[in-house]
């Protein structure tokens, strides 16, 4: 899986229109991870969980290719709705909701919810009542970066009583979702979850309970900072052909979120700082912890950063960020060259989970974002270099 990364020219380019830092994000690359997974999964209809990177131009992309969209709130079906994409294409699939997301619902007719426990069933049937639900129920994952099962999923044994009590409050039992956590490693984790409702499935049919869909999360991995430990087609293609034998008449969803986003924005920082602490060199950036590298916090995340100026031999180095916490550290012995102020730095696969937990901390302007295909100028020169490069080979 190929990353969107800027080169070196690209980014200088920027910098002389954009002062920064910035962020640049490829809408062609967001495409192509959709119409990938598409290809290797064709067997789920996506829904993309907004939650991920909710910037205009993922939703409008996304919502002209056909996507659905997973959301948690009424600020992100507002958002969807002020780009055109209707109820009948958003899934409700936080848990648990408050009065304004389902009066949102209602209103935006929105019709597909899921839910993990009674105490929603008569909000859900006094906001949104005939509305499909599905149960969600717990799995387990211990290969998964993010562990969203603590917090979520019903028991097993709890899942069809629940269906069972939502029917006879009105609302339509439509099948069972699950989400084996984010940035998952393992296929066996989808295959386990898988064979847990198709028992269910089969279970409800024999109380005269018909399930027509099921929803399988999200959690597609994509590469960190030491790469990709899995073959993402291999990975997809097996989880498509468990479906296909397990779910062969089922109408089945995914909710990728930083699959389709992770891979497809990168950070372009300036050094405004530096410093000797000891034999260590530090490196203050113009933008930390309470921006866009919230991830590193809130995602568990290390970002690949790379330093396309400098001099000498690389040496283990700590980059910060420019708020007034000592907690603003985002890398720690990283093998750097010696850096000067005003330096330029580009960080990737900065796509998800990272503008949308950015703050004003001390003050400090949220990084705006640059679309890279609407920079025409930048890459038609481009292009106009590489073909020549090509030309004197």
């Amino acid at each position: 899986m190929r990353s969107f990364i800027l080169n070196e020219n690209e980014m200088n380019e920027l910098s002389k229109k954009q002062s920064t830092p910035f962020m640049v994000l490829s809408l062609d690359k967001v495409e192509e991870n959709y119409r990938f997974l598409a290809k290797h999964l064709p067997r789920a209809k996506t829904c993309y969980a907004v939650k991920a990177n909710p910037h205009d131009g993922i939703l409008k992309r996304l919502a002209a290719l056909g996507s659905h969209f997973d959301v948690a709130s009424a600020g992100e079906m507002e958002m969807l709705a002020a780009v055109g994409v209707t109820g009948d294409r958003m899934i409700y699939a936080n848990p648990v909701r408050d009065r304004c997301g389902l009066e949102t619902a209602a209103h935006l007719g929105i019709r597909r919810f899921t839910f993990d426990d009674a105490s929603e069933i008569p909000k859900l049937a006094k906001f949104v009542p005939g509305a499909d639900v599905l149960v969600r129920i717990q799995v387990h994952n211990k290969k998964a970066l993010v562990d969203l099962n603590t917090k979520f999923g019903a028991p097993f044994t709890a899942a069809l009583p629940l269906l069972r009590a939502a029917e006879e409050a009105g609302l339509h039992a439509a099948g069972i979702c699950f989400h084996v956590g984010s940035q998952s490693l393992s296929t066996a984790a989808y295959e386990e979850a898988l064979l847990l409702a198709r028992r269910l499935f089969d279970e409800a049919e024999a109380l005269h309970m018909h399930l027509t869909d099921l929803d399988i999360g999200g959690g597609f991995p994509i590469p960190d900072a030491d790469g990709l430990a899995v073959n993402l087609a291999n990975m997809m293609e097996a989880i498509n052909h468990q479906l296909e034998r397990l779910f062969p008449d089922t109408q089945v969803w995914t909710e990728p979120g930083r699959y389709l986003c992770g891979t497809a924005m990168n950070l372009v920082a300036s050094v405004i700082g530096t410093k000797m602490r000891g034999q260590t060199p530090w490196y203050i950036l113009d933008e930390g912890i309470y921006g866009v590298f919230s991830g590193i916090l809130f995602d568990h995340w290390t970002y690949p950063l790379h330093c396309f100026g400098g001099k000498g031999k690389t040496v283990p180095s700590i980059f910060a960020g420019p708020s007034c916490d000592g907690i603003d550290v985002l890398y720690r012995d990283f093998p750097a060259p010696k850096l000067a102020i005003g330096d330029k730095v580009l960080v990737t696969d900065m796509g998800a989970y990272t503008t949308v937990s950015a703050t004003h901390f001390n003050g400090f302007a949220l990084a705006p974002v640059l679309v890279y295909e609407e920079q025409e100028a930048l890459i038609g020169h481009q292009q106009e270099n590489d073909e020549e490069k090509e030309a004197s080979m």
